[in-house]
């Protein structure tokens, strides 16, 4: 489980995209977002957590890795 931190992540719309561009790269992954928190958690993904705070940060916002939980 990958944990982000998305700074400028603030409505629905945000999180819709920020969860989009997640399941468009791993497309067997959930995606939990919080917006008041500005987190966003990600489990169920194969790939590394750099690759996939590329994919948030191509979409518009910036992602900062947290790290894993198990």
């Amino acid at each position: 489980m990958y944990h982000f931190k998305v700074d400028k992540m603030g409505c629905g719309g945000c999180a819709k995209s920020v969860t989009r561009a997640v399941v468009d790269i791993e497309p067997g992954a959930q995606v939990e977002v919080d917006r008041e928190a500005k987190l966003v958690t990600v489990s169920g993904a194969a790939g590394p957590s750099d690759r996939i705070a590329q994919a948030i940060a191509a979409a518009g916002y910036p992602a900062e890795p947290l790290g894993t939980t198990a």
